[in-house]
């Protein structure tokens, strides 16, 4: 798959048609507020960015739009002479990214130019990930029209509303290239536990892939009892990663008032943003589904309903079913004119976004840093200090959960007013922003800043992240001497249009010449330079195939259990397991996803993660 198409090449009318506007305001609120001023941008684009091109679809099927800055502070960095700087709208953002990883349906998964992949032939498929003739089934097995048997088959059933609500999801199948079917063949059970043992907090191609597979609309496994297991741990998943903005639009979508369980989820991820007044007013209207007393107190106040709210929290103290921490709080909440000498309350044993936003409404704010990542999003919301937005903008970053052009309008918010830890990166990444985006950027002062703002993007492990903002500028420098000009070949072989960027470059010794060529799908053109490059060339070579049991699952129809796998390979491959990146490398590429195997390995062999 030829990663030269850029933006314009692609069309994305499904994906448009398929987000209501509830969707879109979700996705995209209009305005982010900083201190005394707004900035225009897409505030859950995050994902949906990094999942449309494996590595960046976010980069949140994703891909990494780097087209587009808010105001004077954040300009365009595609090229230096951008002439746009004004915000998108959320169709133009969605018309905006880079051609997914995954191979379109009806299209052969190798690259345009490179070595073929040896693809994976589907029962009922052509070779690599492709739809089925007309009248086949994609996962028919070889077997006699009519049964020699006259035993009952053991048959599956679940409401049809159910399956609908398990298949929602934020990205159609012509956008991501995903069959609907991509989870029917599997256990619940078995691709939950997958999801949640899945740690792609280190692993940028990862994050990308896994958002697709979490927001792609497709049909939920089959599965016995109540509720919807797969969609409440997707939801899980994309909290755990800080991507509260899409949780809130994938819960929303599929209705968050039909389901107890949903509407506990969409009232945590709602309290967390800052947006919880759809939800208390839908649990003042309902009380059934109000998670527990606490909640139904909490929003009957902020409804002004307060001696409804004093009511309750009495008769709930007299049964005792408060514990005693948890009572006073609500106790300072209600009445908090009657304690402003009251002793700060210690922090809870167990914390939960509504004992965190009750905490807020008493003036006693909690600290993020030691809470869980999506914690980190209500920092963004204006009402703390700028290093506090600071140090919550790159942990949402290090995981795909923040648009990278966010993070450099919360990095050129103001000047550094100290020294040291975060605020020499801040200053770093300013003066080298401000060469490569002027006018006429002056190529000196670029290469004079750049080794600095690199080393502080290292020391954060934001390479990713730099890499979708100033990878096209920086390909013009790949090729100055010295170690400057390897910087930006790294840079440039991390971001957005690797294989078009580096095609003209001549390699200065054995490890260029194989990056280069693996970028163009065609390591074998050059010698590995090390033990990792052999590796990799082995995860490319023609003859290389997916483990037995990823082979099997696919046989099986169980395409995204098998796609799980392989990320589960290759995280065990960053973390030191190096001969598992072969297998996964192969099976991304089997399956179609061409582009993130290749981003894979390139961030295997450019990034300080192993180990």
């Amino acid at each position: 798959m030829s990663n030269d198409a850029g933006p314009d090449d692609l069309t994305f009318g499904p994906a448009a048609q398929a987000l209501r506007p509830s969707d879109v305001r979700r996705m995209f609120p209009t305005h982010h507020r900083t201190r005394g001023k707004a900035r225009a941008l897409p505030a859950a684009g995050l994902i949906l960015c990094l999942v449309l091109t494996g590595a960046p679809l976010i980069h949140p099927a994703i891909a990494e739009p780097a087209s587009f800055r808010d105001n004077d502070r954040t300009r365009a960095t595609r090229a230096p002479n951008s002439p746009q700087n004004t915000p998108m709208s959320a169709i133009d953002w969605l018309n905006s990214l880079p051609a997914s990883g995954v191979t379109a349906p009806g299209t052969p998964p190798a690259a345009a130019s490179g070595t073929p992949p040896a693809p994976i032939t589907l029962p009922g498929t052509a070779a690599g990930l492709t739809m089925p003739a007309p009248g086949t089934h994609p996962f028919a097995r070889n077997e006699p029209p009519v049964s020699d048997r006259a035993d009952i088959p053991v048959v599956s059933s679940q409401p049809l509303d159910a399956q609908q609500v398990g298949a929602v999801g934020l990205l159609p199948a012509g956008v991501t290239g995903l069959p609907a079917s991509l989870w029917q063949a599997s256990r619940s059970a078995d691709v939950i536990r997958l999801i949640r043992a899945l740690d792609v907090s280190e692993l940028p191609a990862m994050q990308s892939l896994l958002y697709t597979l979490l927001l792609a609309e497709a049909d939920p496994p089959m599965s016995p009892g109540d509720g919807d297991p797969m969609l409440l741990a997707r939801l899980a998943k994309l909290r755990d990663l800080g991507a509260v903005d899409p949780a809130l639009a994938l819960v929303e979508r599929a209705g968050p008032t039909r389901d107890p369980a949903l509407f506990a989820s969409w009232f945590d991820l709602s309290l967390l943003a800052g947006t919880e007044t759809e939800a208390c007013r839908q649990m003042v209207s309902d009380p059934r589904l109000a998670p527990d007393q606490a909640a139904r107190i909490f929003c009957l106040a902020r409804e002004g309903q307060w001696d409804t709210a004093a009511l309750i929290l009495d008769t709930t103290r007299a049964l005792g079913a408060f514990d005693p921490a948890q009572e006073r709080l609500l106790t300072r909440f209600l009445n908090a004119d009657l304690d402003d000498d009251a002793v700060r309350l210690p922090p809870p044993a167990t914390m939960s976004p509504l004992y965190f936003r009750l905490a807020e409404a008493i003036g006693e704010p909690l600290s993020t840093a030691a809470l869980p990542r999506a914690y980190a999003v209500s920092d963004l919301r204006g009402l703390t200090g700028w290093k506090a937005e600071l140090e919550a903008a790159e942990r949402l970053a290090h995981t795909g959960a923040l648009p990278e052009n966010h993070l450099l309008g919360v990095y050129t918010d103001g000047r550094p007013s100290a020294s040291g830890g975060i605020w020499d990166r801040v200053q770093a990444v300013q003066a080298f922003d401000r060469a490569i985006t002027a006018a006429r950027p002056d190529r000196s002062a670029v290469l004079a800043t750049l080794p600095a703002a690199w080393q502080a993007m290292v020391a954060a492990e934001l390479e990713a992240p730099f890499a979708r903002l100033y990878a096209p500028a920086l390909a013009a420098y790949a090729d100055t001497p010295g170690p400057v000009g390897r910087i930006a070949l790294t840079v440039t072989l991390l971001g957005p249009g690797y294989e078009a960027n580096v095609r003209a470059l001549t390699p200065r010794d054995s490890t260029e010449a194989f990056l280069i060529a693996l970028a163009s799908g065609q390591p074998d053109r050059a010698p590995p330079y090390n033990a990792a490059s052999r590796i990799v060339a082995a995860g490319f070579a023609k003859s290389a195939r997916p483990p037995q049991r990823l082979q099997s699952q696919l046989d099986n129809g169980q395409l995204g259990e098998a796609i799980l796998g392989a990320m589960r390979l290759y995280a065990s491959a960053m973390t030191g397991e190096m001969k598992d990146a072969a297998d996964a490398l192969a099976t991304f590429r089997a399956v179609g996803l061409e582009d993130t195997a290749r981003r894979a390995a390139l961030q295997l062999l450019l990034l300080e993660r192993r180990g």
